[in-house]
C-alpha cells in the first residue's frame, strides 16, 4: 500500500482506475527491479495481449498530470515539512550516470545515509552536464528547500568556478570535489596543490 499522504495526493490528480494502475505498476518495478516497458508489460497482472498492456502502460505514462512539479514536488514539500525542522541544514548531492544511450541528471536530499530524488532530468545528450544544465536543475529544487540551511555536493564534474559563484550568489553553501594536483592561491601570487596542503577529508586549511 501506498502512504497516506500520498493517496490522498494522488486522488486529487488520478481517476480510481489511473489510481489503481499505478500502484500495481509500482508494485511490480519494485518486485521486477525492471523500469523497461516490455518487461513490466509481459509481467502486469491484465487479462488482454501482451501488446495491449504495453500501450495500456504507455498511454498511461504520458499522461499530461504525470509531472515532476505537480505530483512529486507537493510529496516532497509534505515529506519535509514533516520530517525536517525549519531551519536544519540539509545535504543535497547534484549527480549524473549514464547508461548507454541514457544520460540522466539528478538533485537528491541525502537522508539517513540514503538519497532521495528530488528533481531529475535526462540529457538530450552523451558526456558531462554543462553549468546551465546544472542551474535549471538545481532553480526546480532549491525553492521546496526555502525554509532550510542547503549544502550542495558534488563529484569532480561539478568544480567549476561558475557553479561556485552562483551558488554563492544564491545563499546556498557548497562542497566540490577537486582533483588533488589542482593548484589555489593560498597567499598572493603564491599557489599550491591541494595535494602539497595537508588537507585530508574531514579538515580544513
Amino acid at each position: 500500500m501506498l502512504p497516506i499522504f500520498y493517496q490522498t495526493h494522488l486522488q486529487k490528480h488520478l481517476t480510481p482506475a489511473q489510481l489503481i494502475l499505478m500502484t500495481m505498476l509500482l508494485k511490480l518495478i519494485q518486485s521486477e527491479k525492471q523500469v523497461s516497458l516490455e518487461r513490466l508489460a509481459r509481467v502486469f497482472p491484465y487479462p488482454i495481449a501482451t501488446e495491449s498492456r504495453r500501450r495500456k502502460l504507455q498511454r498511461f505514462l504520458d499522461l499530461p498530470q504525470l509531472t515532476i512539479a505537480r505530483l512529486w514536488f507537493p510529496l516532497i514539500t509534505y515529506w519535509l515539512t514533516t520530517y525536517c525542522c525549519r531551519g536544519q541544514t540539509l545535504s543535497i548531492a547534484i549527480d549524473r550516470s549514464q547508461w548507454g544511450c541514457i544520460n540522466l541528471f539528478v538533485v537528491s536530499l541525502i537522508w539517513q545515509r540514503r538519497a532521495i530524488p528530488l528533481y531529475w532530468k535526462l540529457l538530450p545528450k552523451l558526456g558531462s552536464s554543462n553549468f546551465e544544465e546544472q542551474t535549471k536543475a538545481l532553480q526546480q529544487v532549491l525553492p521546496l528547500l526555502a525554509e532550510y540551511k542547503v549544502i550542495v555536493l558534488g563529484s569532480r564534474e561539478f568544480c567549476s568556478v561558475d557553479l561556485a559563484n552562483w551558488l554563492k550568489e544564491s545563499g546556498v553553501s557548497f562542497c566540490l570535489r577537486l582533483k588533488k594536483n589542482h593548484c589555489i592561491e593560498t597567499e598572493n601570487l603564491i599557489w599550491q596543490r591541494l595535494d602539497e596542503l595537508g588537507i585530508v577529508p574531514g579538515t580544513s586549511a
